[in-house]
């Protein structure tokens, strides 16, 4: 099993036209072959500290796949282009780690 983490960071005042087209993909990518988790996330003020205030122009996915080979026809498959294609004029900076439980 992997885990990946992808950071996505969108045009200021755009995150929620983002989160819309990003939930139009959440079926198909749930049901593809060797997907275990996938869901967008916001990160939280939570006023510890040390902790940096939370980012509101960005959104991050966690995810978990079976294999790095699950994860790499998630990101070749149909439904994948056809999302890349409606968010680009909302994504500035999009940035995947990939690792493995320790």
């Amino acid at each position: 099993m992997i885990h990946v983490i992808a950071t996505i960071r969108v045009v200021p005042n755009r995150r929620t036209e983002f989160l819309a087209e990003f939930g139009r993909i959440l079926a198909d990518v749930r049901a593809e072959a060797g997907c275990i988790e996938y869901g967008p996330t916001l990160e939280v003020n939570t006023g510890i500290a040390g902790v940096p205030e939370a980012r509101q122009d960005v959104v991050i996915v966690v995810e978990k796949w079976e294999s790095v080979s699950a994860l790499d026809a998630h990101l070749k498959s149909p439904h994948m282009f056809r999302y890349r294609e409606k968010v680009k004029d909302l994504v500035t900076e999009v940035e995947i780690r990939v690792a493995s439980p320790a």
